[in-house]
Protein backbone atom coordinates (compact mmCIF):
# COMPACT_ATOMS: atom_id res chain seq x y z
CA UNK A 1 0.00 0.00 0.00
CA UNK A 2 2.70 2.67 0.90
CA UNK A 3 4.32 1.42 -2.64
CA UNK A 4 1.23 2.85 -4.69
CA UNK A 5 0.24 5.91 -2.32
CA UNK A 6 4.18 7.00 -3.02
CA UNK A 7 3.34 6.27 -6.45
CA UNK A 8 -0.27 8.37 -6.93
CA UNK A 9 1.99 11.24 -5.17
CA UNK A 10 4.49 10.82 -8.59
CA UNK A 11 7.32 10.32 -5.89
CA UNK A 12 8.87 7.66 -7.95
CA UNK A 13 9.50 10.25 -10.61
CA UNK A 14 11.73 12.43 -8.28
CA UNK A 15 14.29 9.36 -7.24
CA UNK A 16 15.19 5.27 -8.46
CA UNK A 17 13.41 2.42 -7.86
CA UNK A 18 15.02 -0.85 -7.80
CA UNK A 19 13.91 -4.14 -7.69
CA UNK A 20 16.41 -5.93 -5.01
CA UNK A 21 17.77 -9.38 -5.53
CA UNK A 22 16.98 -12.03 -3.39
CA UNK A 23 19.78 -12.70 -0.86
CA UNK A 24 21.68 -15.61 -0.79
CA UNK A 25 21.89 -18.42 2.11
CA UNK A 26 25.47 -17.47 2.41
CA UNK A 27 24.57 -13.61 2.98
CA UNK A 28 22.41 -14.23 5.47
CA UNK A 29 24.92 -16.59 7.13
CA UNK A 30 26.85 -13.44 7.45
CA UNK A 31 24.78 -13.18 10.70
CA UNK A 32 22.45 -15.98 11.65
CA UNK A 33 23.66 -19.49 12.42
CA UNK A 34 23.94 -21.72 8.56
CA UNK A 35 21.86 -24.13 10.51
CA UNK A 36 18.90 -21.30 11.16
CA UNK A 37 18.85 -20.45 7.87
CA UNK A 38 19.38 -23.89 6.25
CA UNK A 39 15.77 -24.34 8.76
CA UNK A 40 14.18 -21.47 7.71
CA UNK A 41 15.00 -22.39 3.63
CA UNK A 42 13.26 -25.94 4.31
CA UNK A 43 10.59 -25.67 6.80
CA UNK A 44 6.96 -25.02 5.39
CA UNK A 45 3.09 -25.44 6.20
CA UNK A 46 2.69 -28.83 5.34
CA UNK A 47 5.81 -30.32 7.06
CA UNK A 48 6.22 -28.48 9.96
CA UNK A 49 4.51 -30.77 11.96
CA UNK A 50 8.13 -32.96 11.21
CA UNK A 51 9.96 -30.56 13.00
CA UNK A 52 8.47 -29.84 16.45
CA UNK A 53 11.63 -29.94 18.27
CA UNK A 54 13.67 -27.22 15.81
CA UNK A 55 10.03 -25.23 15.74
CA UNK A 56 10.68 -25.06 19.61
CA UNK A 57 14.53 -24.32 19.39
CA UNK A 58 14.32 -21.25 16.51
CA UNK A 59 11.50 -20.02 18.27
CA UNK A 60 8.74 -20.61 15.75
CA UNK A 61 5.20 -20.95 16.24
CA UNK A 62 3.02 -18.16 17.66
CA UNK A 63 4.55 -15.15 17.28
CA UNK A 64 6.74 -16.32 14.17
CA UNK A 65 4.18 -18.46 12.44
CA UNK A 66 5.24 -21.05 9.15
CA UNK A 67 4.01 -19.73 6.14
CA UNK A 68 3.99 -20.40 2.47
CA UNK A 69 7.40 -18.89 0.58
CA UNK A 70 8.71 -18.06 4.06
CA UNK A 71 12.53 -17.71 3.05
CA UNK A 72 11.70 -16.27 -0.28
CA UNK A 73 9.80 -13.30 1.87
CA UNK A 74 12.90 -13.33 4.46
CA UNK A 75 15.20 -13.23 0.95
CA UNK A 76 13.35 -10.36 -0.49
CA UNK A 77 13.41 -7.79 2.31
CA UNK A 78 16.69 -8.92 3.64
CA UNK A 79 18.48 -8.34 0.31
CA UNK A 80 16.60 -4.99 -0.14
CA UNK A 81 18.48 -3.32 3.43
CA UNK A 82 21.93 -5.33 1.93
CA UNK A 83 21.32 -3.49 -1.52
CA UNK A 84 20.35 -0.40 -0.13
CA UNK A 85 23.81 -0.68 2.13
CA UNK A 86 26.00 -1.38 -1.10
CA UNK A 87 24.12 1.49 -3.06
CA UNK A 88 25.43 3.95 -0.16
CA UNK A 89 28.82 2.25 -0.53
CA UNK A 90 29.53 2.59 -3.74
CA UNK A 91 28.31 6.48 -3.71
CA UNK A 92 25.40 5.72 -5.73
CA UNK A 93 22.77 7.35 -4.05
CA UNK A 94 22.76 9.95 -0.58
CA UNK A 95 19.56 8.04 1.02
CA UNK A 96 18.34 4.28 0.15
CA UNK A 97 15.18 3.29 1.58
CA UNK A 98 13.27 -0.40 2.24
CA UNK A 99 10.12 -0.17 3.91
CA UNK A 100 9.52 -3.71 3.42
CA UNK A 101 12.84 -3.83 5.77
CA UNK A 102 13.58 -3.15 9.86
CA UNK A 103 13.14 -6.58 10.97
CA UNK A 104 14.70 -5.49 14.38
CA UNK A 105 13.96 -8.66 16.59
CA UNK A 106 15.47 -11.58 14.92
CA UNK A 107 18.16 -13.03 16.84
CA UNK A 108 21.44 -15.20 15.32
CA UNK A 109 20.07 -18.81 15.85
CA UNK A 110 16.22 -17.89 16.50
CA UNK A 111 12.99 -15.93 15.14
CA UNK A 112 11.10 -13.42 17.74
CA UNK A 113 8.30 -10.57 16.84
CA UNK A 114 7.34 -12.11 13.91
CA UNK A 115 11.15 -11.20 12.47
CA UNK A 116 12.55 -14.14 10.97
CA UNK A 117 16.12 -12.59 9.38
CA UNK A 118 17.73 -9.31 10.70
CA UNK A 119 17.74 -7.56 7.73
CA UNK A 120 19.02 -4.60 9.58
CA UNK A 121 21.96 -6.14 11.09
CA UNK A 122 22.95 -7.49 7.75
CA UNK A 123 23.09 -3.70 5.89
CA UNK A 124 24.99 -2.65 8.86
CA UNK A 125 27.75 -5.17 8.16
CA UNK A 126 27.40 -4.03 4.72
CA UNK A 127 28.42 -0.63 5.61
CA UNK A 128 31.03 -1.40 7.99
CA UNK A 129 32.82 -2.60 5.40
CA UNK A 130 32.92 1.30 4.21
CA UNK A 131 32.46 2.88 7.41
CA UNK A 132 34.40 3.13 10.31
CA UNK A 133 31.51 3.73 12.93
CA UNK A 134 27.74 3.27 12.28
CA UNK A 135 24.89 4.59 14.18
CA UNK A 136 21.29 2.82 14.33
CA UNK A 137 18.54 4.96 15.65
CA UNK A 138 15.20 2.95 16.31
CA UNK A 139 11.78 4.69 16.55
CA UNK A 140 9.62 1.45 17.02
CA UNK A 141 7.76 1.30 19.39
CA UNK A 142 9.17 -1.78 20.49
CA UNK A 143 13.13 -2.44 21.93
CA UNK A 144 15.48 -3.07 18.84
CA UNK A 145 17.01 -5.95 20.70
CA UNK A 146 17.75 -7.82 17.88
CA UNK A 147 20.37 -4.94 16.47
CA UNK A 148 21.38 -4.32 20.08
CA UNK A 149 21.87 -7.85 20.80
CA UNK A 150 24.51 -7.93 17.48
CA UNK A 151 26.64 -5.80 18.32
CA UNK A 152 26.32 -5.77 22.11
CA UNK A 153 30.55 -5.82 22.59
CA UNK A 154 31.61 -3.65 19.75
CA UNK A 155 32.29 0.00 19.51
CA UNK A 156 31.69 0.12 15.63
CA UNK A 157 27.99 0.25 16.25
CA UNK A 158 26.23 2.63 18.52
CA UNK A 159 22.53 1.73 18.83
CA UNK A 160 19.68 4.22 20.18
CA UNK A 161 16.55 2.62 20.51
CA UNK A 162 13.06 4.93 21.80
CA UNK A 163 10.95 2.54 22.87
CA UNK A 164 7.61 1.60 25.36
CA UNK A 165 9.46 -0.33 28.20
CA UNK A 166 7.20 -1.53 31.45
CA UNK A 167 3.87 -3.46 31.87
CA UNK A 168 5.61 -6.56 30.21
CA UNK A 169 5.79 -5.15 26.97
CA UNK A 170 7.81 -7.07 24.16
CA UNK A 171 10.19 -8.01 24.34
CA UNK A 172 10.84 -6.63 27.83
CA UNK A 173 14.31 -5.55 27.42
CA UNK A 174 15.64 -1.42 26.85
CA UNK A 175 15.64 -0.24 30.62
CA UNK A 176 17.84 2.79 30.64
CA UNK A 177 18.60 2.16 34.07
CA UNK A 178 17.95 -1.56 35.60
CA UNK A 179 18.83 -4.75 33.28
CA UNK A 180 16.82 -7.93 34.43
CA UNK A 181 18.80 -10.57 33.98
CA UNK A 182 17.32 -12.46 31.24
CA UNK A 183 19.17 -10.87 28.45
CA UNK A 184 22.51 -10.69 29.91
CA UNK A 185 22.24 -14.03 30.72
CA UNK A 186 21.65 -15.07 27.87
CA UNK A 187 24.66 -13.65 26.52
CA UNK A 188 26.59 -14.81 29.05
CA UNK A 189 25.88 -18.44 28.19
CA UNK A 190 26.05 -17.83 24.74
CA UNK A 191 29.02 -15.33 24.61
CA UNK A 192 31.01 -14.47 27.43
CA UNK A 193 33.08 -16.02 30.12
CA UNK A 194 31.74 -15.64 33.93
CA UNK A 195 34.83 -13.39 34.89
CA UNK A 196 33.80 -10.75 32.60
CA UNK A 197 30.53 -9.49 32.91
CA UNK A 198 28.28 -8.01 35.63
CA UNK A 199 25.49 -10.08 36.40
CA UNK A 200 24.12 -8.47 39.27
CA UNK A 201 20.52 -7.41 39.61
CA UNK A 202 22.11 -3.24 39.06
CA UNK A 203 23.64 -4.22 35.79
CA UNK A 204 23.07 -1.61 33.02
CA UNK A 205 21.77 -2.31 29.64
CA UNK A 206 24.62 -0.18 28.16
CA UNK A 207 26.47 -2.63 25.86
CA UNK A 208 29.68 -4.74 27.44
CA UNK A 209 33.49 -4.89 26.87
CA UNK A 210 34.81 -2.92 23.65
CA UNK A 211 31.16 -2.22 23.52
CA UNK A 212 30.08 -0.74 26.69
CA UNK A 213 28.10 2.64 27.09
CA UNK A 214 27.81 2.18 22.87
CA UNK A 215 24.18 0.63 23.20
CA UNK A 216 21.54 3.50 24.44
CA UNK A 217 18.08 2.76 24.83
CA UNK A 218 15.38 5.47 26.18
CA UNK A 219 12.08 3.68 27.84
CA UNK A 220 9.00 5.61 27.47
CA UNK A 221 6.04 5.09 28.80
CA UNK A 222 2.65 5.14 27.25
CA UNK A 223 0.88 8.01 25.47
CA UNK A 224 3.97 10.08 24.92
CA UNK A 225 3.27 12.80 22.31
CA UNK A 226 5.20 14.64 19.51
CA UNK A 227 6.23 17.48 21.45
CA UNK A 228 8.21 15.26 24.31
CA UNK A 229 9.03 12.54 21.57
CA UNK A 230 10.67 15.29 19.25
CA UNK A 231 12.74 17.34 22.11
CA UNK A 232 13.67 14.47 23.86
CA UNK A 233 14.78 12.57 20.27
CA UNK A 234 16.31 15.98 19.15
CA UNK A 235 18.48 16.44 22.48
CA UNK A 236 20.18 12.69 22.01
CA UNK A 237 20.75 12.46 18.79
CA UNK A 238 22.41 15.70 18.35
CA UNK A 239 24.95 14.80 21.57
CA UNK A 240 25.60 11.28 19.72
CA UNK A 241 26.05 12.09 16.34
CA UNK A 242 28.34 15.11 18.26
CA UNK A 243 30.50 12.39 20.52
CA UNK A 244 30.33 9.52 18.07
CA UNK A 245 30.39 10.78 14.69
CA UNK A 246 29.19 8.21 12.57
CA UNK A 247 30.16 7.64 9.05
CA UNK A 248 26.75 6.82 8.47
CA UNK A 249 23.16 6.09 9.53
CA UNK A 250 20.79 3.46 9.50
CA UNK A 251 17.08 4.14 10.49
CA UNK A 252 14.56 2.05 11.37
CA UNK A 253 11.42 3.80 11.45
CA UNK A 254 8.26 1.55 12.48
CA UNK A 255 5.05 3.28 12.80
CA UNK A 256 3.56 1.38 15.58
CA UNK A 257 4.82 4.40 17.64
CA UNK A 258 1.71 6.34 16.10
CA UNK A 259 -1.63 7.23 18.07
CA UNK A 260 -3.80 4.85 17.23
CA UNK A 261 -1.45 1.48 16.31
CA UNK A 262 -2.98 -1.31 16.94
CA UNK A 263 -0.55 -2.52 19.33
CA UNK A 264 1.64 0.58 19.58
CA UNK A 265 0.49 2.92 23.17
CA UNK A 266 2.11 6.30 22.21
CA UNK A 267 0.51 8.84 20.78
CA UNK A 268 2.40 10.12 18.01
CA UNK A 269 1.31 12.05 15.41
CA UNK A 270 2.52 11.38 11.48
CA UNK A 271 4.24 14.68 12.19
CA UNK A 272 6.13 14.08 15.24
CA UNK A 273 7.04 10.38 13.62
CA UNK A 274 8.44 12.35 10.36
CA UNK A 275 10.18 15.32 12.35
CA UNK A 276 12.51 12.60 13.72
CA UNK A 277 13.35 11.71 10.20
CA UNK A 278 13.34 15.32 9.06
CA UNK A 279 15.77 15.58 11.92
CA UNK A 280 18.38 12.86 10.81
CA UNK A 281 18.46 13.98 7.22
CA UNK A 282 19.54 17.49 8.39
CA UNK A 283 23.38 15.38 9.22
CA UNK A 284 23.86 14.98 5.34
CA UNK A 285 25.27 11.47 6.23
CA UNK A 286 24.81 8.31 4.34
CA UNK A 287 20.91 7.09 5.12
CA UNK A 288 20.18 4.44 5.07
CA UNK A 289 15.93 4.18 6.14
CA UNK A 290 13.95 1.03 6.77
CA UNK A 291 10.13 0.54 7.97
CA UNK A 292 9.78 -1.76 11.16
CA UNK A 293 5.89 -2.60 13.20
CA UNK A 294 2.80 -1.21 12.29
CA UNK A 295 -0.41 -2.83 12.33
CA UNK A 296 -3.17 -0.03 11.59
CA UNK A 297 -2.03 -0.01 8.04
CA UNK A 298 -3.71 2.88 6.58
CA UNK A 299 -1.38 5.04 9.23
CA UNK A 300 1.69 3.02 8.33
CA UNK A 301 0.94 3.84 4.32
CA UNK A 302 0.10 7.55 5.17
CA UNK A 303 3.74 8.07 7.08
CA UNK A 304 6.07 6.19 5.61
CA UNK A 305 4.48 8.05 1.96
CA UNK A 306 4.90 11.64 3.96
CA UNK A 307 8.38 10.58 5.29
CA UNK A 308 9.48 9.46 1.24
CA UNK A 309 8.49 13.22 0.73
CA UNK A 310 10.08 14.70 3.44
CA UNK A 311 13.46 12.85 2.62
CA UNK A 312 13.05 13.98 -1.22
CA UNK A 313 12.52 17.43 0.54
CA UNK A 314 9.49 17.22 -1.24
CA UNK A 315 6.14 18.27 0.70
CA UNK A 316 2.86 16.17 0.19
CA UNK A 317 -0.43 18.63 0.96
CA UNK A 318 -3.25 17.37 2.84
CA UNK A 319 -1.04 13.94 3.07
CA UNK A 320 -2.54 13.32 6.14
CA UNK A 321 -5.57 13.17 5.24
CA UNK A 322 -6.29 12.07 1.73
CA UNK A 323 -8.19 9.47 2.09
CA UNK A 324 -9.06 9.52 -1.45
CA UNK A 325 -5.21 9.13 -2.66
CA UNK A 326 -5.15 6.03 0.14
CA UNK A 327 -8.18 4.56 -1.60
CA UNK A 328 -6.76 4.69 -4.77
CA UNK A 329 -3.79 2.73 -3.37
CA UNK A 330 -5.30 0.33 -1.39
CA UNK A 331 -7.79 -0.56 -5.02
CA UNK A 332 -4.73 -0.63 -7.10
CA UNK A 333 -3.23 -2.89 -4.79
CA UNK A 334 -6.21 -5.37 -5.36
CA UNK A 335 -6.34 -4.77 -8.52
CA UNK A 336 -9.57 -2.92 -8.07
CA UNK A 337 -10.51 -0.61 -10.48
CA UNK A 338 -10.67 3.32 -9.72
CA UNK A 339 -13.98 4.46 -10.92
CA UNK A 340 -16.05 2.69 -8.28
CA UNK A 341 -13.99 5.23 -5.48
CA UNK A 342 -15.17 8.17 -7.19
CA UNK A 343 -17.68 9.70 -4.04
CA UNK A 344 -16.69 13.12 -2.98
CA UNK A 345 -19.69 14.17 -1.08
CA UNK A 346 -19.78 11.39 1.27
CA UNK A 347 -18.05 12.12 5.04
CA UNK A 348 -14.55 11.77 5.02
CA UNK A 349 -14.75 9.17 8.67
CA UNK A 350 -18.19 7.33 6.89
CA UNK A 351 -15.69 6.87 3.36
CA UNK A 352 -12.75 6.11 5.45
CA UNK A 353 -14.44 3.43 7.04
CA UNK A 354 -16.12 1.88 3.75
CA UNK A 355 -13.24 2.15 1.74
CA UNK A 356 -10.09 0.64 4.32
CA UNK A 357 -12.49 -1.68 5.88
CA UNK A 358 -12.09 -0.02 9.38
CA UNK A 359 -13.98 -1.49 12.02
CA UNK A 360 -16.40 0.19 14.31
CA UNK A 361 -14.05 0.20 17.18
CA UNK A 362 -11.16 1.50 15.37
CA UNK A 363 -11.21 5.75 15.31
CA UNK A 364 -9.47 7.86 12.38
CA UNK A 365 -6.21 8.78 13.25
CA UNK A 366 -6.84 12.27 14.03
CA UNK A 367 -9.60 11.52 16.35
CA UNK A 368 -7.37 9.65 18.49
CA UNK A 369 -6.22 10.68 22.14
CA UNK A 370 -3.87 8.80 25.30
CA UNK A 371 -3.11 10.34 28.51
CA UNK A 372 0.50 11.09 28.74
CA UNK A 373 2.16 9.34 31.26
CA UNK A 374 5.69 10.34 31.08
CA UNK A 375 6.32 13.39 33.35
CA UNK A 376 8.72 15.86 32.68
CA UNK A 377 11.04 14.73 35.47
CA UNK A 378 10.71 11.50 34.13
CA UNK A 379 11.92 12.33 30.72
CA UNK A 380 14.66 14.80 32.49
CA UNK A 381 15.84 11.64 34.46
CA UNK A 382 16.00 9.33 31.02
CA UNK A 383 18.04 12.15 29.23
CA UNK A 384 20.17 12.89 32.14
CA UNK A 385 21.29 9.01 32.39
CA UNK A 386 21.71 8.66 28.49
CA UNK A 387 23.99 11.79 28.78
CA UNK A 388 26.21 11.14 31.59
CA UNK A 389 26.59 7.69 29.37
CA UNK A 390 27.57 8.94 26.51
CA UNK A 391 30.60 11.24 28.43
CA UNK A 392 31.53 8.09 29.38
CA UNK A 393 32.82 7.01 26.32
CA UNK A 394 35.58 8.55 24.15
CA UNK A 395 34.83 10.79 20.89
CA UNK A 396 34.59 9.03 18.47
CA UNK A 397 36.16 5.34 19.14
CA UNK A 398 39.37 4.97 16.37
CA UNK A 399 39.22 1.99 14.17
CA UNK A 400 42.61 0.01 12.72
CA UNK A 401 41.24 0.50 9.44
CA UNK A 402 43.89 -0.85 7.58
CA UNK A 403 43.98 -4.00 9.75
CA UNK A 404 40.34 -3.67 9.14
CA UNK A 405 40.75 -3.70 4.97
CA UNK A 406 43.15 -6.28 5.22
CA UNK A 407 41.07 -8.38 6.92
CA UNK A 408 38.02 -8.14 4.54
CA UNK A 409 40.42 -8.51 1.09
CA UNK A 410 41.47 -12.15 3.46
CA UNK A 411 37.84 -12.89 3.50
CA UNK A 412 37.15 -11.91 0.03
CA UNK A 413 39.68 -13.94 -0.52
CA UNK A 414 38.01 -17.02 1.18
CA UNK A 415 34.91 -16.48 0.06
CA UNK A 416 35.35 -15.62 -3.80
CA UNK A 417 33.18 -18.52 -5.10
CA UNK A 418 31.02 -18.70 -2.14
CA UNK A 419 29.85 -15.02 -1.77
CA UNK A 420 27.91 -13.38 -4.95
CA UNK A 421 29.49 -9.80 -6.42
CA UNK A 422 27.45 -6.49 -5.23
CA UNK A 423 24.26 -5.79 -7.70
CA UNK A 424 24.67 -9.65 -9.27
CA UNK A 425 21.93 -10.28 -11.70
CA UNK A 426 21.76 -13.76 -12.94
CA UNK A 427 21.42 -13.54 -16.66
CA UNK A 428 18.37 -15.74 -18.67
CA UNK A 429 18.52 -17.59 -21.74
CA UNK A 430 15.11 -18.64 -22.70
CA UNK A 431 16.55 -21.27 -25.19
CA UNK A 432 17.97 -22.90 -22.67
CA UNK A 433 15.31 -23.05 -20.60
CA UNK A 434 13.78 -26.28 -20.09
CA UNK A 435 9.79 -25.58 -21.24
CA UNK A 436 8.54 -28.67 -18.61
CA UNK A 437 10.01 -26.77 -15.49
CA UNK A 438 8.10 -24.26 -13.80
CA UNK A 439 9.92 -21.35 -12.93
CA UNK A 440 9.01 -19.43 -9.76
CA UNK A 441 7.23 -16.28 -9.44
CA UNK A 442 10.35 -14.55 -8.57
CA UNK A 443 12.14 -15.40 -11.58
CA UNK A 444 9.23 -14.32 -13.64
CA UNK A 445 9.00 -11.18 -12.49
CA UNK A 446 12.88 -10.63 -13.09
CA UNK A 447 11.73 -10.77 -16.55
CA UNK A 448 9.13 -8.52 -16.63
CA UNK A 449 9.00 -4.65 -16.42
CA UNK A 450 6.29 -3.73 -13.95
CA UNK A 451 5.00 -0.08 -15.38
CA UNK A 452 4.65 0.94 -11.82
CA UNK A 453 8.52 0.41 -11.00
CA UNK A 454 10.28 3.03 -13.56
CA UNK A 455 10.47 6.19 -14.28
CA UNK A 456 8.45 7.60 -17.43
CA UNK A 457 9.94 8.90 -20.34
CA UNK A 458 13.64 10.17 -20.58
CA UNK A 459 14.44 9.54 -16.94
CA UNK A 460 13.26 5.57 -17.44
CA UNK A 461 16.32 3.51 -15.35
CA UNK A 462 16.94 2.20 -18.90
CA UNK A 463 17.89 4.67 -20.47
CA UNK A 464 20.23 6.93 -17.99
CA UNK A 465 23.51 6.45 -16.23
CA UNK A 466 23.76 5.03 -13.03
CA UNK A 467 25.47 7.72 -11.31
CA UNK A 468 23.75 10.32 -13.43
CA UNK A 469 22.06 12.99 -10.77
CA UNK A 470 18.11 13.35 -10.48
CA UNK A 471 17.57 16.90 -11.95
CA UNK A 472 14.54 16.73 -9.38
CA UNK A 473 17.31 17.27 -6.25
CA UNK A 474 20.21 17.42 -5.11
CA UNK A 475 19.68 14.22 -3.08
CA UNK A 476 20.17 10.98 -4.45
CA UNK A 477 18.03 8.78 -3.47
CA UNK A 478 16.83 4.89 -4.06
CA UNK A 479 14.05 2.96 -3.03
CA UNK A 480 14.05 -0.64 -2.98
CA UNK A 481 10.11 -1.79 -3.24
CA UNK A 482 8.77 -4.92 -1.74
Amino acid sequence: MTHHLVLSYDLHKKMEIYRPHKAYPVELAQFHSADYVEFLHRITPDTQHLFRQELTKYNLGEDCPVFENLFEFCQIYAGGTIDAARRLNNQLCDIAINWAGGLHHAKKCEASGFCYINDLVLGILELLKYHARVLYIDIDVHHGDGVEEAFYFTDRVMTVSFHKFGDLFFPGTGDVKVLINVFLCFLYLYLLDANTTDLSPGALEIGEREGKFYAINVPLKDGIDDTSFTRLFKTIISKVVETYAPGAIVLQCGADSLAGDRLGCFNLSIDGHAECVRFVKKFNLPLLVTGGGGYTKENVARCWTVETGILLDTELPNARLDTFKLSLARANQHGLSCEIYGLYDIDPTTFLRMVCNLPDDVLPFSLIEQENLNSKSYLSTIKMQVLENLRSIQHAPSVQMQEFIILWLLIAVIYEFQVPPDFYIPEFDEDEQNPDERMDQHTQDKQIQRDDEFYEGDNDNDHMDVGQDNDASSTKLSMLPS
